[in-house]
Parts: structure tokens; sequence; C-alpha cells
């Protein structure tokens, strides 16, 4: 079944007073039925590390406290995340919106637009008390939260520091526990027991640099951890960016960081770096005694053995694999741990009856499989998500149900659980037909997911994106323009594409229209798709960071958006934008080369933070034509993102809408033939109240429909009569919305 489709943010915000009536009058009349949610999140924690998933760890490394819940409840075998990286995959758990949509695609920079729609805010208006502990990595402020401590940044597993709203602390203790401890204090004496609660319950373990609790340190000595069988993976028959990642077990594990190696590190051909463990420098002296016993004799039997010339190339990789995989290990008992005193305080306090337990975690990990460590690619161990729940009366206990779910799902169920409309923006689905359905899939039910992953430059993996269903998955690489096709029946380990194999084919093509159809069920195109510039356009970011900086400083009435045509204003506009705006509290948000994403970007990504303006004066779009002659269309659903959040963040602000202005010499010059095509598209978005159309294109050409040079030289940029023209023509609707001159 096709995905219902992407509604976006401007239709629902027609509906938000009634949904805003409906969730009050649910809060009243359901108060008595509402089921708590405590979601517990880890962080990358693979399947292959929890026992009732049944894989090959489940008798080495049991997670007791965890097969609790997926005994009373439903483990769900097919669960996937829409990009695997942390801080995507928590954005994405937080608006139902896969990463593209909500705007946060990478740790590369990206941060969370609080200000946007989230599940905790609509439980927040309905009645429910929020809380979230642990983990954010957001790279902003937590909202729509009535309680909120957070980890700094990562956070550290020695003696965190903790975030409040009334400030930085750093406590001591172990991370795991310390959140443990600190999500039970505040079910017990932290709430409001007469509401309902949602609890965001998030352990950073057992993220890197996998440290253990002192009293884990000693846990699997003696024990071979089993290793897979694709560990030494040599990436043929794939895509060639494959062999150019940089997490491999083999070449890509620091000395002292991830292998606890002590001192500078003798042999560079095996780890990277010459770092230091920084845990080791926020320990108090008895920590710090207990760990250099229990690593100290291990090293030095390997530091030996490699003096000895006793360990080959292949025997050092698993050295390193037994070590990274102990401490992993070792760090997941601890969260599992920590799982059992939430149980446990649930039985005891008689919660457990009415309240929802999930137990996830923000994407996969790869565990030695292919060679690797960490996540990102789309292949199996590190898209696959655990998802395992418990629901008294409403989920069966002891099921295992394979169909396919999506973190894009969670806030829609959320809010559908506690009886709260589901916006129609929301891109997930409410899972609880499927929870109610043992190990069934219901009919209707999704075939198939959709997957984007943006390329940041942390382990060189390639940007690429895909669709997955129950039996193959397509991955499109748009570097090296390859398409990699998995039978995961036949090759459940993915390692040879049969994209190339003509038997195939009929899948192939299928599967290719079906990545088509879901990207615009979604809305996402290259010009919605959230992107920031390349890291080589230095000044870009300086530039958007000046911005930032002198949003500020404002107040500013007026604020320019768009492309190196509004950035003119500072060029051979610069005298035009004295007269006309100097004295208006005007601020020029232009970046040459942007495209319509990369002001989704910039938008999302703190310059509208610290500006409230009367009016905004918006024209983008024609970089979409000159640099890919991107079809109308999308570039059009690019404008539309734009305006849907300026209207979001900024709902007493005018929006006038520019048509894109004229390029090419000639009428029939085909840039400017599309151009005029996405201006036709553009100018139904105006609603004659908040958002106003505005085409000053016939002001620029001759009454041939020449571009005439002295206007713009280059048929694409004006000069400064051409800003001159601008400038009068916007004049008498600046006036008429409140900004004379």
């Amino acid at each position: 079944m096709k995905h219902p489709g992407f509604f976006f943010v401007w239709a629902a915000m027609r509906l938000s007073s009634l949904f805003a009536a409906a969730c009050l009058s649910l809060a009243a009349a359901r108060a008595e039925d509402r089921p708590n949610i405590v979601f517990i999140f880890s962080d990358d924690h693979a399947l292959n590390a929890i026992s009732s998933y049944g894989g090959p760890l489940k008798d080495v490394a049991p997670t007791p406290n965890i097969d609790r819940i997926a005994k009373d409840g439903a483990v769900f075998t097919r669960s996937y995340c829409g990009n695997s990286i942390c801080g995507p995959s928590r954005a994405t758990v937080l608006t139902g919106k896969h990463s593209v949509t909500n705007g946060f695609i990478d740790n590369s920079g990206s941060r969370f637009d609080g200000t946007q729609q989230t599940f905790p805010k609509l439980l927040q208006k309905a009645g429910y008390q929020t809380s979230i502990i642990g983990k954010w990595h957001l790279d902003s402020t937590p909202t729509g939260f009535d309680h909120w401590e957070i980890l700094n940044s990562q956070g550290m597993y020695y003696n965190p520091e903790f975030i409040t709203s009334a400030g930085s602390k750093r406590e001591n203790g172990y991370v795991t526990d310390l959140i443990t401890d600190k999500a039970l204090s505040w079910l017990e004496s932290g709430r409001d027991k007469s509401k309902p609660f949602v609890l965001m319950f998030q352990q950073k373990a057992p993220h890197r640099n996998w440290s253990p609790a002192a009293r884990h340190m000693h846990l699997f000595d003696g024990v071979t951890i089993p290793e897979p069988p694709t560990l030494f993976d040599d990436y043929a028959n794939r895509d060639e960016s494959l062999k150019k990642q940089a997490m491999q077990i083999a070449n890509d594990f620091s000395w002292g960081n991830d292998m606890k190696l002590p001192g500078e590190n003798l042999y560079p051909k095996f780890f990277t770096g010459a770092d230091r463990n920084g845990e080791l420098q926020r320990m108090t002296p008895e920590q710090l005694a207990t760990w250099n016993a229990a690593y100290g004799p291990e090293n030095q039997k390997f530091l030996a053995d490699m003096k000895d010339g006793k360990l080959d190339e292949k025997a050092v990789v698993r050295w390193k694999y037994q070590r990274y995989m102990k401490d992993y290990l070792r760090c997941v008992r601890a969260v599992d741990e920590g799982v059992g005193k939430m149980l446990d305080y649930l039985d005891k306090s008689g919660l457990a009856k009415n309240t929802i337990v999930i137990y996830c975690a923000d994407q996969g990990f790869y565990l030695g499989e292919h060679g690797w460590f960490d996540k990102r690619w789309m292949f199996e161990e590190s898209l696959s998500m655990p998802f395992i729940i418990r629901w008294p009366g409403v989920v069966p206990a002891g099921v295992r149900n394979a169909s396919l779910i999506q973190n894009i799902d969670y806030a829609p169920t959320f809010l559908d659980a506690a009886h709260v409309p589901v916006p129609p923006d929301m891109q997930g689905r409410s899972l609880i037909p499927v929870l109610k359905a043992g190990d069934k899939t219901p009919d209707g039910w999704r075939d198939a997911i959709y997957y984007f992953y943006s390329g940041e430059t942390t382990h060189a993996v390639a940007p690429h994106e895909g669709v997955r269903n129950s039996g193959y998955k397509l991955m499109w690489f748009p570097k090296t323009k390859q398409w990699n096709l998995f039978d995961l029946k036949k090759d459940p380990q993915e390692l040879k594409s049969v994209a190339d194999d003509p038997a195939y084919a009929p899948i192939l093509e299928g599967l290719k229209k079906r990545l088509a159809e879901l990207k615009a069920g979604y809305g996402i195109n290259p010009a919605t798709t959230t992107a920031q510039r390349g890291e080589e356009l230095q000044w870009w970011r300086q530039r958007h960071n000046e911005k930032m900086k002198l949003a500020k400083e404002g107040p500013h009435d007026l604020v320019f958006i768009g492309d190196s045509i509004t950035q003119g204003w500072e060029g051979p506009g610069k005298e035009i934008w004295t007269e006309y705006y100097a004295g208006r509290k005007a601020l020029n948000l232009g970046f040459s080369g942007d495209r319509t994403e990369h002001v989704i970007w910039r938008l999302m990504n703190g310059e509208l933070d610290n500006v409230d303006p009367k009016v905004f004066v918006l024209m983008i779009g024609t970089n979409n034509t000159g640099h890919r002659m991107d079809p109308a269309e999308d570039t059009a659903s690019g404008v539309r993102r734009i305006l849907d959040i300026l209207r979001a963040r900024k709902p007493d602000a005018k929006i006038v809408l520019l048509s894109v202005f004229p390029r090419g010499e000639k009428a029939e010059d085909k840039m400017r033939v599309r151009n005029n095509e996405i201006n036709e598209r553009i100018k139904a978005f105006a609603d004659g109240t908040q958002v106003i159309h505005l085409d000053v294109n016939d002001r620029f050409l001759n009454p041939d429909g020449l571009l005439p040079k002295e206007i713009m030289p280059d048929f694409l940029h004006p000069q400064a009569e051409g800003y001159k023209r601008w400038a009068e023509a916007l004049e008498p609707t600046l006036v008429k919305l409140g900004l004379p001159k």
C-alpha cells in the first residue's frame, strides 16, 4: 500500500484550533484510561546484543531485563530507522517526520528546531506531564517537557555533567546508573501523580567509547566473543564507496580512546591517533585504580606479544574485536540492569498495569559485521532498530511481529495511545493496529520503508538513500550513480548486489518506482531535502554565523531571504539598500548560490532564532533551475516548505513572496521558461492575509520581453538600476504592510 500522502505544515495549521479543542476535550473525558508511557531509549544498541532477538550473542551476553518486556509483550523484527545517526533519529522520534523534513539531517552542524511541532508538546496540551532524562544530543534546549535533565552533548561515562533549566552540574557516578536513578526519582517524587505521564528515559550507553562500570570490568574475562562471518569483508560486489569508509575495526580504532591502551601510540599501522582516553581525566583516584587494575594486565600482554612479533594483522584485528565487544557488552549490561530497576519500580508502585513500556535504541550498530563498528549505512545491522513493547491488555504477550515499522511511527503511536488526534503532517502511522494484531500484519499496512543518509564527513560514509520491503533492499549512491540491490532471503548478509543481474530487472525497476512513490508521498525531492552547502565553502558557514550574530543585535522589522540576487543588496544594490532600508531595521539573509534546500537548512538552524520581523521578503528558486534544472513542481514544493517554516515560526509576520526573477536574455530561454513555470505554481501559495504574492518581473524587461544588459549584464544578477527598480516596485507593498519609509 502506498503511503497515504504528505500534508504540509500549512494544512495542519488550518486544523490547529480543531486539534487543540479535541485534545482538551479528550483530556477531560478520558483521563481515567489514558496510559502512561515509559520510553526507554539507549544509544547504538544492536539487535545482536539483545538476547530476546535470538542473535549470536544471546547465550554469551544475555539481557534478561529487556527480555522481561519481550516476554510480556511484543518483539518487532523489522523495525527500522530513517537515518542511522544519533541526532537525526532522536529528532524523528520527537516529530514523527523524516530527518529531511524535520531539518535535523546529520550530527555535523545541524541543530534541532525546538519550535516545531513535537509529540511531547501535543501531549502536554492534552494534560500529560512530560519528562526527558539522559541523552538529548540535539544541540538545542528541550522544549515540550515539564521536566528535563540532559547530558552535555554526548555525555561522559564517568562523573558526567547534567544540564537543567537551572544550569549545568557535574555529578559523581557512572552515567547509566545516574540516569536510571534520576528517572526513578522523577517517577517517585518529581511528578504530579494525578496526571498521566510520558517519561523519555534515555541512556548514553552503549555509545562509543564503551567505558564499563567498575562492577562490570571483569565481565567476560576468559570468554571468547563469537566473531561474525563477515569480520574480514573485502567489500567486493557492491558500490565502490564501501571500500572508502573509515569505520573498520582493522584500520580505524584509536589507541587510547577506543582500545584503552596506555601512553603513546606504538603501532600507528594498526591504531589511529596518539589520543588519550578522556574518561581517565574525569575519574576519582579510586575509579582510576579500579580501571588500571582491570585493563593493565591484558594491555601488557598485548604489548609484549606485539613486541615479540607474535601477532599478525588478522590476529591484531581479532584482539581489537574482542576488546571492543567486551567493553560494548559490559556497557549493555548496566543498561539492562537499569531496565530491571525501572520494571521493578513499575510493578511495585502499581503503575505497570496502565503503563506502556518500550525498549528501543536510536539505531542499530555494527558489532564487527562487515569488519565495522559504528552505523550510518543502510545495511541491516545499523538500519535495524530494536523495538520491544509491553502494554497490558492491548499487546499480546510473547509475540514476534515482522511488520515493517519505522521511527517516524513512534510519535503518532504515542498520541493515538493517549487519545490525542494525530496531526496530518506527521509522516508516520500509529502502530496500534499492528500492536493489536499479535504476530500478524494488518491489512493495508505499509509494504516498504524509506531511508536517507546525507553523507556527513564522519567515518567517510557515502551519501545514499533507498527502500526496503519484506524481501529486497535497493540503495542508490548519488556520487557514483550506482544502484545496489540485495535479495535479503538469498543473501541476508548483503554481500553481493544483483542490480546488474538481468534476472532481477523487474524487481529493480519495481523498487525504483516504489522509492519514487515513497519520496513523493513524503514530499521529498532535492528542493525540499534539508541540506548544508559543502564544507569546502567556508564562507557560507562563516556568513551563516555572522547573520545569526547580527540577528541577535536586532530588532529587525524587515528580513530579506534568498540567494545571490538578495545577497547583492550588499554589492551593486548597496546604495539603494541604504536609501530604502537602512532606516527600517532590515536584515539581509541572502546567500549566493543557495537553492531552496539550503534556505530550509539555514532557517531551521539558527537564522530565525532571534528575529521577529513585521515583514519577510522571500525570493528563491533560480538556482534550482540554473544548477539542476529541477522540475518546476519540485522547486515550488521547496518554496512551500520555506513558507511553512516561516508561518510556523513567525505566525505574526507578513511574508511577501516574490516571483522568481527573469533570467536569460529572451523570453524563450529555457531557464526563463522554467522560472515562469515555478512562478505559476508559487503564486497559488498566497493567502492574501499572511502571504502576499508580488510579481515585479515586468519592471526588469523591455516591452518585447528582452532582459537588457544594463539591468542584468549576465541576464541573471541585477546591477544598481535593477535593485532600484526592485525597491521601487516593492515599496507600496511594504508601506501597506506597516513599514513606511
